[in-house]
């Protein structure tokens, strides 16, 4: 834990930088001519932009077809506007790329040309990174790749870039960050938080195979070269990475994401976010906002989860209307390494924990839950993931079935590794495409009808099961363009089950926690609930899709709708198109008080 000080005390020390125009020399201590030539001096500088990655915090918050919490998210409730200031490094905030291009205009200070390419290659990796969170929510942005002088109005109000010529400088940026990082893995909890070559092979996968998947779904030219790209970046991390999938103990997949010590999984983790509440108290509450904010999967997502034979939950006979207990049974084990389900104990724990129905679907995620004492707000000390080699593989499996080049044998080194893990039944890829599952097709309409359709669709639900909750789901669904399908539109259960979860035969007494034993009621109004029972009422605590019987609706009093043409990106602030004198063009759809066109 003693990096996660070192990062802090660096970040701490470099607030004066941060908060300075860096345009000005200081007349002390520090100046370009005297700094960045030491590795302490990189070292520091460059501590700082480990806050610029996803916050798992944030990241098990975003909302989709998946996960129902307090609140849906800008996109789904419609909440997003121009004229929001979307100052965040994540949104229109600029300041973090001015810290990386200064770093790389200045590197050359230092003596040890092995310290200087080691830490360019930490800016140039998060330079991309920087760039490719910018291009998912705007589209078309300006490439900078210098410090801008405040005097620059020509680079200050410049246009925006096409995508893809900014995903290509992205993808430039990585290939330099692979030449120049360490290729050795990290397996210390020191190295485990730092980036390396693979972590920046990873990312070049990811970033690929959003855009080629986004251009592929909206008919645009070289989607084939990004998904090539993606392919061939996720094949060279199977080959050469020595990364593999963690098998240990009895529950391994849940057992990546409550460790106190990242080490222990450090064969699949590539980079992790390091805390340690009780010695140098920082922090994190994931484990907090699950419960506090009622998070809960949706019956959408569980009837991913296919039987533990590998046949398909959704048409087992009655699947529709079966109970919580009864649909929960011999299902892929993920299911229960996920989802509090009957006989769950917490880690730590010695007792069954029951379902007490509080999330906002039934389902509650137990996914990233570890022992009771970080059940508080910023009292979780388990390290968190951020990027981990099953991802890699299921980039290199997607890719290839969306250029039609995919065999058996790319399943067999991808995602059926995945399964294997979980001794899960193998994806036979001719199987797939000579029957597309009818469930998944409803829930990827837009998905590409070709030959090879069924195995994408089950590549989808893999994808969809192993990285739930890692931040993935929201743009994944983005980018295949499949946003209408993120939003409640309708209350038929037979057509649609986005926000709907555990499905109740009408009042009455629940085993929840499948000891033979009733432990839950749900009662209706008017009538008295059996003492010592945990008890709500049908209809003010508990909504039913058909009223007195269903699916438990979430946010029945609210309804979303999805506008094709506007909602997959964010509108360029209003503000910002005004500095610009108009040059910042705006998204379409949306519409602003700025008078540009």
């Amino acid at each position: 834990m003693k990096n996660i000080f070192r990062i802090f005390a660096a970040m701490t020390a470099t607030v004066a930088f941060a908060a300075c125009d860096l345009t000005l020399l200081p007349e002390d201590k520090v100046s370009p001519d005297t700094y960045f030539k030491t590795q302490t001096d990189m070292e520091r500088w460059t501590n700082r932009y480990y806050t610029l990655i996803v916050n798992p915090e944030t990241s098990t918050r975003y909302n989709a077809d998946d996960m129902v919490d307090k609140s849906m998210g800008s996109i789904i409730e419609g909440t997003r506007m121009a004229s929001d200031d979307m100052d965040g490094s994540l949104e229109w905030g600029w300041k973090p790329l001015r810290w990386i291009n200064y770093h790389l205009e200045n590197s050359k200070n230092c003596e040890d040309q092995a310290v200087k390419d080691k830490y360019d290659g930490v800016s140039y990796f998060f330079r991309a990174y920087f760039y490719y969170q910018k291009v998912l929510r705007f589209g078309d942005v300006p490439w900078y790749d210098t410090v801008l002088a405040s005097d620059d109005n020509a680079a200050l109000t410049k246009p925006r870039d096409d995508r893809g010529y900014v995903i290509d400088m992205v993808i430039q940026d990585l290939d330099r960050a692979i030449n120049r990082l360490p290729s050795d893995r990290g397996t210390t909890v020191d190295g485990m938080s730092r980036v390396n070559k693979w972590t920046a092979v990873a990312l070049k996968a990811r970033v690929a195979l959003f855009e080629g998947t986004w251009r592929k779904y909206r008919g645009m030219e070289n989607a084939d070269k990004y998904l090539q790209a993606a392919a061939e970046a996720a094949r060279t991390f199977i080959d050469e990475s020595g990364y593999s999938l963690y098998k240990g103990g009895d529950t391994p997949y849940r057992d990546l994401f409550n460790r106190d010590d990242i080490s222990e999984v450090a064969c699949e983790v590539i980079l992790a976010r390091l805390y340690d509440a009780t010695t140098l108290k920082i922090g994190h509450s994931v484990q907090f906002n699950i419960k506090n904010d009622a998070q809960g999967f949706t019956r959408r997502f569980m009837n991913h989860y296919l039987m533990v034979t590998g046949e398909r939950f959704t048409e087992q006979p009655g699947n529709e209307t079966m109970f919580y207990t009864d649909e929960v049974q011999n299902r892929d084990p993920r299911l229960a390494q996920t989802v509090l389900c009957p006989g769950y104990i917490q880690k730590g724990g010695k007792d069954v924990i029951a379902n007490d129905m509080n999330s906002h679907t039934g389902y509650q995620p137990i996914k990233y839950i570890a022992q009771e004492a970080y059940d508080g707000a910023s009292k979780g000390s388990t390290s968190l993931p951020l990027f981990r080699a099953a991802e890699v593989y299921l980039v290199y499996a997607e890719a290839l079935a969306e250029l039609g080049t995919l065999t058996q044998a790319d399943l067999d080194i991808s995602v059926n590794k995945i399964r294997d893990r979980v001794s899960m039944p193998k994806l036979d890829m001719a199987t797939a495409n000579a029957n597309p599952d009818p469930f998944l097709a409803g829930c990827y309409p837009n998905v590409t009808q070709s030959a090879n359709t069924g195995v994408i669709l089950e590549i989808r639900r893999e994808r969809t099961v192993e990285l739930v909750n890692e931040g993935f789901r929201q743009w994944d669904m983005l980018r295949w363009k499949e946003g209408a399908q993120m939003v409640n539109t309708s209350t038929d259960a037979s057509k649609d089950m986005r926000y709907f979860g555990v499905y109740f035969p009408g009042p009455g007494l629940y085993d929840m926690d499948g000891d033979g034993a009733n432990d839950f009621q749900l009662y209706e109004k008017g009538t008295t609930p059996e003492v010592g029972m945990n008890s709500k009422i049908l209809g003010v605590d508990i909504i039913l899709s058909e009223g007195t019987s269903g699916y438990v609706v979430a946010h029945p009093e609210m309804t979303y709708s999805f506008d094709e043409t506007r909602d997959y990106l964010w509108p360029i602030p209003a503000d910002q198109r005004v500095l610009s004198g108009g040059n910042l063009t705006q998204n379409p759809g949306w519409t602003d008080s700025t008078n540009y066109n």
